[in-house]
């Protein structure tokens, strides 16, 4: 649990996000720290970012406005699971994966505090992806073990601790949010020839938040069993309002398009699982701007999942 930081006001009619139970078993949705950050590209302090975003939660309420008006606490259950030790490395991923095995056994959505981007590849394999969705400037299919090669990773190298008997399929992965002059050629190549949908920054705004998750949805969440991972890399938005992303650059996403992307595709049910990546909880600027807005989206996964039909 998370307490309430003392600054903070305490009135009985405005309950405040975060205060949830440790997860006993059972719940609606968990959250779970995965705090990677050895093998990042970018000097990072990551690992102190899942802390960060749980002492952030209590600054906003669970209400949403509606109509009709929804109090999250009040219809769904809700729990924390803590950290993964030391999730880096081979041994880390290992207990990473088996720890979201559990989880999702036992709840509809996992929600995985990062951490940098490494992590979603055992988070993906714990929650049996069949599906990904990325909201991300960058491909992360770079050759290697870094934060930079999640998503090859996924389509090439399911290790046996996954339990899976298949990688996920590169034509049921959509990258959204991909930017100019953030990516080499070879790597677009690379997305192209395995048949990765590719939707960037410019034809997103072009086309829209709701059609653009509509077809995400529709790629990554094909098949007899599908069950999609959403990966929201925050450094997919403007530096503004992201300076705690070492790699965001000016001109990503605003605040308010990460958030609504992120409720319209939580609120499928085959979105299973969701990490939030590369928010370095000690680089941000004074005002905290990018952990609260990871926070933020932390309750913008809650709220599509208390969407859902």
């Amino acid at each position: 649990m998370t307490s309430t930081p003392r600054q903070l006001s305490h009135d009985p009619l405005w309950p405040r996000a975060g205060s949830w139970p440790a997860f006993d078993g059972t719940a609606d949705a968990v959250l779970l720290g995965v705090p990677t950050w050895r093998t990042s590209l970018s000097p990072t302090g990551a690992h102190a970012t899942p802390a960060a975003i749980r002492e952030a939660l209590p600054r906003y309420g669970t209400t949403l406005m509606g109509p009709p008006i929804v109090d999250l606490d009040e219809v769904l259950r809700i729990a924390d699971a803590g950290d993964v030790a030391e999730p880096d490395g081979s041994e880390g991923e290992a207990r990473a994966i088996s720890r979201v095995r559990e989880l999702s056994e036992a709840t509809e959505l996992v929600i995985a505090l990062g951490g940098d981007n490494s992590l979603t590849y055992p988070v993906a394999l714990g929650a049996r992806a069949t599906g990904l969705i990325t909201f991300d400037a960058h491909f992360d299919l770079r050759d290697g073990i870094s934060n930079g090669t999640p998503v090859r990773r996924l389509v090439e190298d399911t290790p046996a601790a996954s339990s899976s008997t298949t990688a996920v399929d590169p034509t049921r992965i959509v990258q959204i949010g991909i930017a100019d002059f953030a990516n080499s050629a070879a790597y677009a190549q690379r997305a192209a020839d395995w048949g990765i949908r590719v939707i960037t920054l410019d034809e997103l705004r072009r086309r829209g938040i709701d059609d653009v998750a509509a077809e995400a949805l529709e790629i990554a969440g094909a098949g007899s069993d599908p069950r999609v991972h959403l990966d929201i890399d925050v450094d997919v938005c403007d530096r503004s309002v992201a300076p705690g992303c070492p790699a965001s650059v000016p001109g990503g996403l605003q605040a308010w398009e990460l958030r609504a992307l992120t409720r319209a595709v939580a609120a499928d049910p085959r979105v299973v699982s969701a990490d939030l990546a590369e928010v370095d909880a000690t680089a941000d600027a004074d005002d905290a701007r990018t952990v609260r807005l990871a926070a933020l989206c932390v309750l913008e996964l809650l709220a599509g999942l208390a969407s859902r039909p």
